[in-house]
């Protein structure tokens, strides 16, 4: 992604992995199956609830790989939570929902058109069900500005010594935002939709190193990526070619941001694969504590003492890349668990160009306070980790949930637009 507050890098020896059948129906949200809270999850009894687990969490507690739970693993099951989505959202889905539609291309892509704000697809049906899923992920609710002041960071290597950093973040949704004071309409031709700002803080020596990432309104319009780098004094653009590379040593590429999942909707064919029902992660608040504290090592899971986990009904999807978009791309397919009440990514199994298992991917949601709105559940503002069961090593990332702040709640220096959604606006930064 990054909004990295806390990474963990951990070099490792595993072998090499497959995953069982994705279709397990058992559990799944129509059968009305699910778990009671208060139920506590053990090595002694997990496999009495692995049907509520997604196939890579499953792995884990089978000791498939180097990453394995641990023997004293505790996963407290909570009663589930719904925030309500934000009335004006809502007010946008009824209102443009009806006249969203989806054309044809001939080199086998999908365009969406006439999308004005809220979901896209508020009942996806098939032609097409999973990519509409996917559009509802692409444009779940976000304020129009979430800040991350001053959030910590930590690194572990394979000999265990440990290197920490301090970034700040700050994310805007230009485009089809629907809070309230927020213009609508229908953007301009070469209008942003969404921009991602980072910047080090902590430790000296990477100081004022920044990047910002662009997205756009128009779809088939690939991302802007620039980086300030302190010893030029200047922002210069990153090659979108270099997209899948990982950022700073870390498993995130450019293709895993906002919050899991940032690439090309157009170049993506999407193939629903059930409604199934799982534990998650949700509502998460990292511990304000030095790391490890409140973590089970060396896989960085977290305690019961700060971690609490629901049922979640989410939409399974196949993601891939269209044949004609194919060629080159890192990822030869997405197992993609998307909730199906906020539309956030919240587990995913990703396999390389050869279909070989890579990674698994955790995105844990926490709970923002959104003025006028109350808790909200968004990009931006979530915990997240990747274990590469290639390379041999995995990353762990978090937000900083005490000082997370959306709209007016952020302070006023973060609500320059120009400053921290342009790119001449990364070269203030040491002025």
């Amino acid at each position: 992604m990054k909004r990295i507050a806390l990474l963990i890098a951990v070099s490792v020896l595993a072998g090499s992995a497959t995953l069982w059948a994705e279709d397990r129906a058992t559990g799944s949200a129509e059968s009305g199956a699910t778990i009671a809270p208060g139920t506590t999850i053990t090595m002694a009894n997990w496999q009495q609830y692995r049907d509520f687990m997604p196939d890579g969490m499953v792995g884990l507690f089978e000791g498939k790989y180097f990453w394995q739970m641990p023997p004293d693993i505790r996963i407290e099951i909570a009663p589930t939570v719904l925030h309500a989505l934000p009335k004006n959202y809502l007010a946008a889905t009824e209102k443009y929902a009806g006249q969203v539609k989806i054309v044809e291309r001939p080199d086998g892509s999908l365009l969406m058109q006439n999308y004005m704000g809220g979901i896209p697809f508020p009942n996806p049906q098939e032609p097409h069900k999973g990519w509409k899923v996917l559009q509802n992920l692409w444009y779940r609710y976000g304020p129009s500005l979430l800040v991350d002041r001053h959030a910590p960071g930590c690194a572990i290597n394979s000999s265990g010594s440990l290197s920490c950093e301090v970034i700040d973040a700050v994310t805007r949704q230009l485009a089809y935002n629907t809070d309230a004071g927020i213009p609508t309409g229908a953007p301009a031709a070469d209008a942003k939709f969404s921009t991602e700002w980072f910047m080090t803080v902590e430790p000296e020596n990477l100081k004022y190193t920044a990047s910002l990432l662009i997205s756009y309104a128009d779809e088939s319009r690939r991302d802007d990526i620039y980086v300030f780098l302190p010893a030029l004094r200047r922002y210069q653009p990153v090659s979108s070619s270099g997209r899948c590379a990982p950022n700073s040593g870390m498993d995130f590429t450019d293709e895993d941001f906002h919050s899991g999942f940032d690439s090309n909707l157009t170049e993506l064919q999407a193939d629903y694969v059930a409604r199934k029902r799982i534990i998650a992660f949700v509502d998460s608040d990292p511990p304000d504590k030095p790391f490890p504290e409140g973590f089970y090592m060396p896989l960085a899971w977290p305690m019961p003492s700060w971690a609490k986990w629901q049922v979640r009904d989410v939409d399974l999807l196949s993601v891939k890349k269209i044949a004609s978009k194919a060629a080159g791309y890192c990822y030869g397919n997405r197992m993609l668990y998307v909730d199906a009440h906020f539309f956030g990514a919240l587990w995913q199994e990703i396999y390389d160009s050869k279909m070989k298992l890579w990674k698994f991917y955790e995105v844990a949601p926490q709970r923002v306070d959104v003025p006028g709105i109350g808790p909200q559940n968004v990009a931006g503002g979530d915990m997240e980790e990747i274990w590469d069961i290639q390379n041999h090593h995995a990353t762990w990332a978090a937000e900083a949930a005490k000082t997370l702040a959306a709209n007016e709640n952020a302070p006023k220096e973060y609500q320059d637009v120009e400053r921290y959604t342009t790119p001449a606006g990364l070269n203030l930064i040491m002025r």
